[in-house]
């Protein structure tokens, strides 16, 4: 019997709704980061909080990341292009792929045995992987949030918004805390629309307090997710590990990216 890919259910789990919700939804191309990005626009605490993690500057000049995220007996290997936004995930079973080639998401499974949504989850790890750094992207505001409580320390944060048309879902706020003393981030918080159009209060969270150096800049080792009443953390729900991660400062080679034969863009087109 053909073997059944079940990809990071719990972290899935946590999306369901949105993912149901983006199926009859075409599929918008991702924002894509500049090379030059004036730091002037950003607030004084954020900048601190970049350069606590090896400075903006230093990983602009990265443009190739990689890393591998284990699943029991099962591996995945995410591919990215730091510039274009480009990206291909590779499935260490049942020969399964799937990336965006820049303009389409597409998916080769052979074997028919991916039950996932390539236009939900291509990209969805780079985002959570890569704070705090994503949010020196373009068309992105920052203001100051409340204190975040936890364990008897209070931790500063940063509420951030999109402007209206950048990427799939304008509407999402993210809320980015950091120890007040050393600058590194320590707590993400993140609505989700589910597409609806209408913003959300229902906010999750992400403990980041397992970092690694990689190249010249710092990096979750692993990443928890955690139950809660309101902003009061409970306990771990669930923890993602990255492995085997790679900086380069060279792109992959041209077609990398792309559909390979065989495969299907997600809106049905071969």
């Amino acid at each position: 019997m053909m073997k059944k890919l079940v990809l990071l259910a719990v972290v899935i789990g946590f999306f369901g709704c949105k993912e149901q919700a983006q199926k009859k939804e075409p599929v918008k191309k991702d924002v894509v980061a500049t090379v030059q990005q004036d730091q002037k626009k950003f607030p004084e605490n954020l900048k601190k909080v970049f350069d606590a993690h090896g400075g903006f500057d230093t990983w602009k000049g990265y443009r190739s990341l990689s890393y591998d995220l284990p699943k029991g007996d099962i591996k995945e290997t995410h591919y990215i292009d730091l510039i274009t936004r480009k990206d291909k995930i590779t499935i260490d079973a049942n020969d399964v792929a799937l990336g965006f080639d820049g303009e389409q998401v597409w998916l080769s499974d052979p074997k028919g045995a991916y039950k996932g949504n390539p236009a939900f989850y291509h990209n969805l790890m780079f985002y959570f992987y890569t704070m705090p750094f994503v949010f020196g992207d373009e068309g992105i505001n920052y203001q100051e949030a409340e204190n975040l409580e936890f364990e008897g320390m209070s931790y500063p944060g940063i509420r951030i918004t999109y402007d209206n048309g950048v990427g799939a879902s304008p509407k999402d706020e993210y809320y980015l805390y950091y120890n007040p003393d050393t600058f590194q981030m320590e707590w993400l918080g993140y609505t989700v629309t589910y597409r609806t159009g209408e913003a959300s209060d229902s906010v999750n969270w992400i403990r980041y307090n397992d970092w690694m150096k990689v190249g010249e800049v710092v990096l979750p080792k692993s990443i928890s997710w955690y139950t809660h009443e309101d902003k009061k953390m409970i306990a771990v729900r669930n923890k993602v590990s990255f492995e085997n991660v790679m900086l380069q400062k060279m792109a992959k080679d041209n077609g990398f990216y792309d559909k390979p034969e065989g495969g299907n863009y997600v809106n049905g087109k071969k």
